[in-house]
């Protein structure tokens, strides 16, 4: 008796390779009533993974809450860089959607892990935002804000630039402060020569001390965006350190 061989061609469908790992049935199935279709196999998909922050590694994520929706990211050029990027990252069913990039700046000579007052760095980390205020009426914001003539700024800045108007808007980074109070409250948790008074407000073009300036539109959104009740924070730092995946 001679053995017959049949070579069978199968031919995969980019839907199928696409999904279940690529894997398709390969053996017989029993045949079903006369006039009957053919069952048909629902295709499984792989559980999607939630978008994360870009540029965020795992140690810098695992920093922000879980309850937390809104993340402002602050992104250096360098740990020298007085220039930076500002995004808004909001928290959705499918991860995190981030906001256009705005161009920005930081303290004149870049950042700092442990940041003292007058070193003229930025502090890097992951903070609460809970507080706004200004020299100018609420525009709409959704954080508490507080008016008070002493949001004025007198005076240049490193570049020779007027710095009048820089504090119009202001949003209080809770760094070395006490949450619930003006961003112009003095309280200093780590004691004075911590620094304190760190804030994102309205640019002036040039380098801060230690703030993070955006373009005045953009202050105003953020102001009309950032909700308490979605527990809102800033992660700011130079790129390679946000970046981090291990202490």
């Amino acid at each position: 008796m001679i053995e017959r061989r049949t070579a069978v061609a199968l031919l995969a469908s980019p839907l199928l390779l696409a999904g279940c790992g690529g894997a398709g049935e390969t053996g017989r199935r029993a045949p079903g009533p006369r006039g009957a279709a053919a069952p048909r196999v629902a295709a499984q998909q792989a559980p999607r993974t939630p978008r994360g922050i870009p540029g965020l590694g795992p140690r810098r994520s695992a920093a922000i809450s879980e309850r937390c929706g809104q993340a402002v990211v602050v992104t250096g050029r360098g740990p020298d860089s007085p220039l930076c990027t500002v995004v808004l990252h909001q928290r959705t069913s499918d991860g995190w959607q981030a906001g256009p990039a705005w161009p920005a700046h930081n303290a004149l000579h870049g950042w700092s892990g442990h940041h003292l007052l007058d070193d003229l760095r930025s502090p890097l980390g992951v903070y609460t935002l809970s507080d706004a205020g200004g020299l100018l009426p609420d525009p709409g914001s959704r954080l508490p804000y507080h008016r008070s003539r002493g949001f004025h700024s007198p005076g240049t800045g490193f570049k020779g630039e007027p710095l009048e108007g820089s504090f119009d808007y202001v949003i209080a980074i809770d760094y070395n402060r006490k949450p619930g109070t003006s961003p112009l409250d003095w309280t200093r948790p780590l004691g004075p020569g911590r620094g304190g008074g760190v804030w994102l407000h309205v640019d002036h073009g040039g380098p801060t001390h230690a703030c993070v300036s955006v373009a005045k539109a953009h202050m105003k959104e953020l102001l009309h965006t950032l909700d308490p009740d979605r527990h809102p924070v800033v992660v700011m730092g130079y790129a390679d350190w946000l970046a981090e995946r291990a202490a």
